[in-house]
C-alpha cells in the first residue's frame, strides 16, 4: 500500500513540474497566432520525420539485440523492438523508469536475467552520452558566437553554478558526510562474515554480478562493425527527424544542417529532464534556441510543439500496439504449454 502511494506521488510530482514548465514555456503566448501557424503547418515533413523516427527504433532494437548475444541469448528482433518501445511508453507514466521497463519487458518474454539486461542498458546509454557529448563540442566550436554563447548561458553556467554552491557547503557537514561513509564502510566491512551467507547479501552480490557481466559484453561483442553501424544510424535518424520539421513552418524553413544539429542536442537536453516525456522542459529550450535565428516565441513553440507531440503519439502509439503484441505472444505460449 505504502509503494503505491509514494508511485502514485511521485507520478503526480514529476506531472506537476512537467505542468509547470509548460505553462512557463507558454505564459504570454497569442495562442490564435499559435493555432493559426499549426493549422498551416507542412505536416507531410512531420510524416517524413516520423518515418526516420521509426527507422531509428527499429535500429535501436538492432544494436541492443548485438549487446545482448554475448549473454548466449538471441531473442527475436521484434521482441526487442517490442521491449524499447515499452520502455518509451513507461517514459511517459515516470522518467528514466523505460530503461527498467524494456529489462523487465524482454526479461519475462525470453527469459533472460533482468540484472544482466541493465547492464547492456548502462552500456547504451553511456555510449549515446558521449555521443552526445561529442555533437555538443561539434555545435560549440561550428558556430560558437552564437551556440557557444547559448550554451554557456543555459548549460554551462547553471551546471557550474550548482558546482560552486557544493563546494562552499560548509565544511563541518562535509566532515559529517565523511564520517557517515568511513562509518557505513566500516560497518560493512566488519559485519562482512557474519552476513555472507545472508539471503539478502546473496541476492544483492548476484545482482551486481549480472549487471558488471552485461556491461562487459560490449568486451565480448563479435560484431562490433554493425554495433558502431547502428549507433551512427541511430543518431542520424535523430539529426533527420529533427531537421525536415524546420520545413513544415515557414519561420524556420531557412534553417541550415548545422542548425538542425543545434536543435538535435538542445532538445535532447530538453528530453532529459526529470519530467515525463520531456513535457515542458522540450518546448521551453527549443523554443528559447529558436530565438537565437530571431523566431518568435510564439513560431519557436510552434516548432517545439510539432517536434515533441509527433514524437510523443508516434511512441504512445508503437508502445501500445507493443504492449498488445507481447500480450498476445505471453498468452499464445501459455496455450502452447497447457
Amino acid at each position: 500500500m505504502k509503494r503505491k502511494i509514494l508511485r502514485a506521488v511521485n507520478f503526480f510530482v514529476f506531472l506537476a513540474i512537467g505542468i509547470l514548465l509548460l505553462y512557463l514555456a507558454f505564459k504570454g503566448v497569442d495562442f490564435n497566432t499559435l493555432v493559426d501557424d499549426l493549422k498551416s503547418a507542412n505536416y507531410l515533413w512531420v510524416l517524413l520525420s516520423l518515418f526516420f523516427a521509426l527507422i531509428g527504433y527499429v535500429s535501436r532494437a538492432y544494436r541492443w539485440k548485438l549487446l545482448i548475444e554475448p549473454l548466449n541469448y538471441n531473442p527475436p528482433v521484434k521482441n526487442v523492438f517490442y521491449a524499447v518501445m515499452f520502455g518509451y511508453l513507461a517514459n511517459f507514466a515516470f522518467p528514466r523508469i523505460g530503461e527498467v521497463s524494456r529489462c523487465g519487458s524482454l526479461a519475462k518474454s525470453d527469459k533472460i536475467p533482468m540484472d544482466a539486461l541493465i547492464g547492456t542498458v548502462i552500456i547504451e546509454r553511456a555510449i549515446d552520452l558521449v555521443t552526445l557529448l561529442i555533437l555538443l563540442f561539434v555545435i560549440f566550436i561550428a558556430k560558437i558566437e552564437s551556440f557557444g554563447f547559448f550554451i554557456k548561458e543555459n548549460v554551462f553556467i547553471p551546471i557550474s553554478r550548482k558546482f560552486i554552491k557544493t563546494v562552499d557547503f560548509p565544511v563541518f557537514y562535509w566532515f559529517i558526510i565523511i564520517a557517515i561513509i568511513v562509518t557505513f564502510i566500516y560497518l560493512a566491512y566488519y559485519f562482512r562474515k557474519k552476513y555472507k551467507r545472508s539471503k539478502i547479501i546473496i541476492k544483492i552480490r548476484r545482482i551486481i554480478r549480472g549487471v558488471i557481466s552485461g556491461i562487459k559484453t560490449v568486451t565480448k561483442m563479435k560484431n562490433r562493425t554493425a554495433f558502431l553501424f547502428h549507433t551512427l544510424l541511430i543518431w542520424l535518424m535523430y539529426f533527420l527527424m529533427t531537421y525536415v520539421v524546420v520545413f513544415a513552418i515557414p519561420a524556420t524553413e531557412s534553417l541550415k544542417p548545422i542548425d538542425g544539429l543545434f536543435l538535435l542536442v538542445i532538445g535532447g537536453l530538453g528530453m532529459a529532464a526529470p519530467v515525463q516525456g520531456g513535457i515542458g522542459a522540450f518546448h521551453w529550450i527549443v523554443s528559447l534556441a529558436l530565438s537565437l535565428y530571431g523566431i518568435s516565441r510564439e513560431e519557436g513553440l510552434v516548432f517545439a510543439t510539432i517536434q515533441h507531440e509527433s514524437q510523443a503519439i508516434l511512441a504512445i502509439l508503437l508502445g501500445a500496439f507493443s504492449v498488445m503484441m507481447l500480450f498476445l505472444d505471453s498468452r499464445k505460449k501459455r496455450k502452447n504449454n497447457i
